[in-house]
């Protein structure tokens, strides 16, 4: 039996099984198995590891759309989440590539995937809190919001958490480091029922004035100096 003979049911039951690559590939074979790939039911779950793969053309954003993960485990991490005035001409030029990969994906999504009950960003160091905002305003059903070294996240996400987030249920927030013990008390106090971690996040040192830290740098190297 040739695979196109199978029905729709087993065809869906097979694509789930590969990778996005893989189905991209196979739906250029035929327009059957094109069909396929085109279903919205193949697309209730999207996985990415790396701001490169939100630009192809190898997977559907739809209504259908219900978990999306992007987590960018890299050393490249480390260069984009170092505060802008500290990098060298090579790290800006590197960010600057891909500031608003994510950003730009994650509109999209408020656009187009309103049922979405799940959201996790790992690694992300150019995601706003008005990006989080917009996926809040948009996507009411949202249960599950879990932030991870994201570091431009601040205390406006927790509020837009109290303002927004009618239906979360689990909010995490590790290793971020702008937010503020405050912020995180004042979840807990407006929405006793959430679920909330936040791993580091308010015992690491956040992002201050960059004039300050020319200042202590300086008085760091008078006191080598001396």
């Amino acid at each position: 039996m040739h695979i196109t003979q199978l029905n729709r049911e087993c065809l869906l039951h097979l694509f789930s099984f590969l990778d996005k690559n893989s189905r991209k590939n196979l739906a250029k074979t035929c327009h059957k198995l094109l069909e396929v790939f085109q279903d919205p039911l193949l697309w209730s779950l999207l996985n990415f590891h790396s701001p490169v793969e939100l630009k192809k053309d190898n997977f559907l954003l739809g209504p259908a759309l219900k978990h999306l993960s992007i987590c960018w485990y890299s050393e490249r991490v480390k260069v984009c989440n170092t505060e802008d005035w500290m990098k060298n001409n090579f790290q800006k030029d590197f960010c600057k590539r891909h500031e608003n990969t994510v950003s730009d994906f994650l509109l999209d999504v408020c656009n187009r995937c309103p049922n979405l009950l799940s959201l996790t960003l790992s690694g992300c160091g150019h995601v706003t809190d008005d990006c989080i905002l917009q996926l809040l305003k948009n996507c009411p059903n949202l249960r599950s919001l879990k932030l991870e070294n994201c570091v431009r996240i601040t205390d406006h996400t927790l509020k837009a958490v109290t303002l927004y987030g009618v239906s979360l249920q689990t909010l995490h927030v590790d290793f971020c480091r702008n937010i503020t013990q405050a912020g995180l008390e004042r979840v807990r106090e407006k929405c006793p029922s959430v679920m909330l971690r936040a791993e580091r996040s308010a015992n690491m040192i956040p992002d201050s004035k960059p004039e300050k830290k020319v200042i202590l740098e300086k008085a760091s190297r008078r006191l080598v100096q001396i």
